[in-house]
């Protein structure tokens, strides 16, 4: 189970089993920064174990969701070792070690295989702009509902970098490789509608109503829910969908109804019978047997 810790650039609050992140730089329009990916990184492992959390809302304070990197960071504005010389290798065999940890390891990159890895549902309420990484960073949320006053950007093209926190591989997924590409070519900044034309977004709503629309939605999806069949077919969908054969998906599905047999499907069914709610009692921290069945993402 992940430590809890103070958090200086983001607001981690639970109420009534949501936990709501909010990007809390306002006066920085809650532009990203190396402790911001820290904390981000940290409260996403956190809420995978949390047993209070059933569900995650992710936002920003103020005006913004998150206008992109800080580009005022003196050297190199991204952290990275501008010696190591990294090499695939390199990523592949060291990424985890100090040198490359540090210096190499693209920060969003790290957000992302946090949320990707997170065992609950997570709710992008995209509430401003929303431009480069706080475009990216949005894309392994499971769904992202968007305020009017939301602009979102891909706009690496226009400082000459390439998409980086895992973008490449959700981007395509979400919206199809020849949007994808698009966007990313063109860099040109989206409006609201535009993203929900798109299919990068699931519905926009007035700025009042955002959030609660995102806590409708939230709980709609943990409220006389199993926690750990949730985050089974959460991990399940991403995993098994990205498998060379639908084999794989057969296996790991066996493994996920057997234990589920066990223990809150019979709770479920009994209550189906009974025609009443049912109380499940499963939780994330005490996951089967079986689980990881795939290499998490430290």
């Amino acid at each position: 189970m992940t430590a809890e810790r103070a958090y200086t650039t983001i607001r981690y609050e639970v109420v009534d089993r949501v936990l709501t992140i909010t990007l809390d730089r306002p006066e920085e329009l809650n532009s990203f920064t190396l402790a911001m990916a820290d904390d981000l990184e940290h409260a996403f492992r956190r809420a995978s174990t949390d047993d209070e959390v059933g569900a995650i809302v992710v936002t920003g304070s103020g005006r913004a969701f998150c206008a992109g990197m800080d580009l005022t960071r003196e050297g190199n504005v991204f952290g990275l070792d501008e010696d190591a010389a990294p090499t695939l290798e390199d990523m592949q065999q060291r990424m985890t070690e100090p040198g490359i940890q540090v210096g190499v390891r693209d920060t969003g990159g790290r957000v992302s295989l946090a949320i990707f890895d997170c065992l609950k549902p997570v709710i992008g309420a995209i509430n401003g702009p929303a431009v480069g990484i706080g475009a990216t960073m949005t894309l392994p949320m499971d769904v992202r509902l968007a305020s009017t006053k939301a602009r979102i950007g891909f706009v690496f093209g226009k400082i000459g970098i390439t998409p980086e926190a895992t973008s490449t591989w959700f981007l395509p997924r979400l919206v199809g490789m020849s949007r994808a590409l698009e966007w990313v070519y063109s860099a040109e900044i989206l409006s609201a509608e535009a993203a929900h034309e798109g299919g990068l977004v699931r519905s926009v709503h007035a700025p009042e109503e955002l959030l609660e629309a995102a806590y409708a939605l939230a709980h709609s999806f943990i409220d006389h829910r199993s926690p750990v069949a949730t985050a089974l077919a959460r991990q399940m969908m991403y995993r098994n969908s990205a498998a060379d054969h639908p084999l794989v998906a057969h296996q790991v599905d066996s493994l996920a109804i057997y234990y589920a047999s066990l223990a809150d499907g019979k709770e479920g069914v009994r209550s189906f019978l009974e025609k009443r709610d049912p109380e499940f009692t499963g939780r994330t921290s005490q996951m089967p047997p079986f689980f990881p069945w795939y290499q998490p993402t430290e």
